[in-house]
């Protein structure tokens, strides 16, 4: 029996991980999908009011008070985190840059930190962070001039992602600088999101109104969005910190970006190189040498930073709690 554990006990963790892996580029690809035959903005729309509606019940009854400041802090970054980073990338990807592209321009996010927190916070960067930083730039630079030359998106839409990765980081670290308000995922999550759909849906009104299309494919794919790329990647995101440290669940996710890379390829045709590989390559080592952590204590610290806040502020404080731990 005790071997049969043992055996089972070193299975879960391929298992997590593959899953964690899957969900979370699930929602590059599953923006890509639902904005086939609908405007993108709109697809966020309904995402962003599902996923809050959903939210809603457990938010009031379920954790403590929500105060003024509270609120008005979540909604502020709800407007940051969401609507401008997330709406960022899926208009670019509603632009046709490659999906792998976008998640690699993501994981930039704690490189982006560290170069912030210098000037913001007066956080000096050692060595190591500089070289991951420069590593980092130059991939994606590769990834990004091979993907202009193999694809059809404007040059516009490449530094919108950018321009996006940026935002979330700036506003992680004014968050880090203002200090934070601790409150339960399922609430921060449903401000957030409810916060969001409203520039979602005056975008989206602009754009040609809020009816969504009434086929199959917008409603499969706003059901991949809320469902799976979001209650299900974020509950397991969850679980994974619980029961792992912080540097090996951060290690997986940092394969996002090929197995996105796939996906695109595999189900929208998207252009696969060898420069994109050897770019994509050079990008990982950089955000991976950046990132290393001398001792275990800190993964520990990592975790109980991130239990306690929205899906999409987690990755960004982990990488926090890297940059100022160096």
């Amino acid at each position: 029996m005790t071997l049969l554990q043992t055996k089972a006990h070193r299975l879960a963790w391929p298992i997590m991980a593959t899953v964690l892996v899957a969900s979370w580029s699930s929602g590059f690809v599953g923006i890509r999908y639902a904005s086939e035959n609908a405007d993108v903005m709109l697809v966020l729309f309904w995402r962003t009011l599902m996923s809050g509606l959903i939210l809603l019940p457990l938010a009031l009854l379920i954790g403590p008070g929500i105060s003024a400041r509270a609120l008005i802090q979540q909604m502020v970054f709800g407007v940051a985190m969401m609507f401008l980073y997330l709406g960022g990338f899926a208009l670019a990807i509603g632009q046709r840059v490659p999906t792998g592209l976008v998640a690699l321009i993501s994981d930039l996010v704690p490189l982006a930190i560290a170069a912030l927190s210098q000037p913001v916070l007066g956080h000096r960067l050692t060595g190591r962070q500089w070289i991951g930083t420069a590593l980092g730039v130059t991939g994606v630079l590769v990834v990004s001039l091979d993907s202009l030359a193999l694809g059809t998106a404007p040059a516009w839409a490449y530094v919108l992602t950018v321009a996006s990765m940026m935002v979330l980081a700036l506003a992680t670290v004014v968050q880090k600088r203002m200090g934070t308000i601790n409150m339960p995922i399922h609430q921060s999550l449903c401000i957030q999101c409810l916060t969001a759909a409203i520039p979602f849906a005056a975008c989206a009104e602009w754009n040609g109104g809020l009816m969504p299309p009434l086929d199959a494919r917008f409603g499969f794919g706003i059901a991949w969005l809320v469902l799976f790329s979001t209650f299900f990647c974020y509950s397991t995101y969850y679980i994974c910190l619980r029961l792992y440290t912080a540097s090996q669940v951060s290690s997986v996710i940092y394969l996002s970006p090929p197995v996105t890379m796939f996906w695109g390829w595999w189900m929208f045709g998207e252009p696969l190189s060898t420069a994109m590989f050897v770019g994509l390559a050079v990008t990982l080592f950089g955000v991976w040498f950046m990132s290393l952590r001398s001792a275990a204590s800190k993964d520990e610290a990592g975790l109980s930073s991130v239990s306690s806040i929205s899906g999409s502020q987690s990755m960004t404080v982990r990488a926090m709690d890297r940059v100022f731990s160096q």
